[in-house]
């Protein structure tokens, strides 16, 4: 999974290092595609199919701007400055999936957006402190929903989770991004699980496009995603998708890192 990780990783990274005014999502797209085929890795999205009749899925990252806050599907829609991109992608590496998202401005943010991000950011890596042996899924959830309710009044998007990940992109537990600590499964060393808080500057309510992919704020507020996949070993924190592990992060949260191997 650290494999498949890094290529999460360095994909995002090329993607919110490229990603400018005047490109098209679908040329952002064409990046990750470069990356899965230097790495001889797979996709994790493209022809995903989650049932319920929804056609599969048709690119290998999902690429939302402003009002859609996931599942935005790449094309000809041009970058603008002060858009905000969410980009979302997943990675196979000998059967086992990395998953991963992070919002980039597009040139310059209106203020509130880019807080918006920040603390979108934020809150997923007080989730990801709340991962600790012996605790409960919930102990995530609540840590997501303290933190975004500290940093201002944001919308915490209710239908579309956090999960485990392995041997299949979705997997048990759902993580949601809201709701009481100490509820939930337990949570073991080797769990590997995403957590990938979504927040808007208005509702938390959504609606999906005709595209049957595409999730947009209801009340068309601008939205942010952020996510990483992290497993906890007996000795601390391992991020799966950060190039570095989580060392640099988790070292300013006071946790411990503590990967299986590098």
């Amino acid at each position: 999974m650290r494999k498949a990780g890094l290529v999460v990783a360095q994909a995002l990274h090329e993607m919110t290092m490229s990603a400018r005014e005047g490109m098209t999502t679908r040329e952002v797209d064409a990046i990750a595609v470069e990356v899965l085929a230097r790495a001889g890795a797979s996709s994790s999205f493209l022809n995903y199919e989650p049932g319920y009749g929804v056609p599969p899925y048709p690119a290998v990252s999902c690429l939302s701007v402003n009002d859609e806050v996931v599942h935005g599907i790449p094309g000809d829609r041009v970058l603008k400055d002060g858009d905000l991109l969410s980009i979302d992608f997943g990675a196979i590496v000998e059967g086992l999936h990395g998953d991963a998202a992070r919002s980039v401005g597009i040139g310059t943010l209106e203020p509130l957006v880019a807080r918006l991000s920040e603390a979108t950011e934020q809150s997923m890596w007080a989730g990801i402190s709340a991962a600790r042996l012996g605790g409960r899924i919930g102990d995530i959830s609540a840590a997501v929903e303290r933190s975004l309710k500290r940093s201002g009044r944001y919308g915490i998007v209710r239908d579309y989770t956090g999960h485990g990940i392995g041997h299949c992109m979705h997997q048990p537990p759902d993580i949601p991004n809201y709701g009481p600590p100490g509820r939930g499964p337990v949570i073991e060393a080797g769990m590997a699980l995403a957590i990938e808080p979504m927040a808007t500057l208005g509702s938390y309510r959504t609606d999906v496009l005709d595209d049957e992919w595409t999730v947009v704020t209801a009340d068309g507020s601008v939205g942010a995603h952020w996510e990483n996949t992290v497993t906890v070993t007996k000795n601390g924190w391992w991020v799966l998708t950060e190039l570095d592990g989580g060392e640099e992060a988790l070292g300013r949260l006071g946790l411990p890192y503590a990967p299986l191997a590098d």
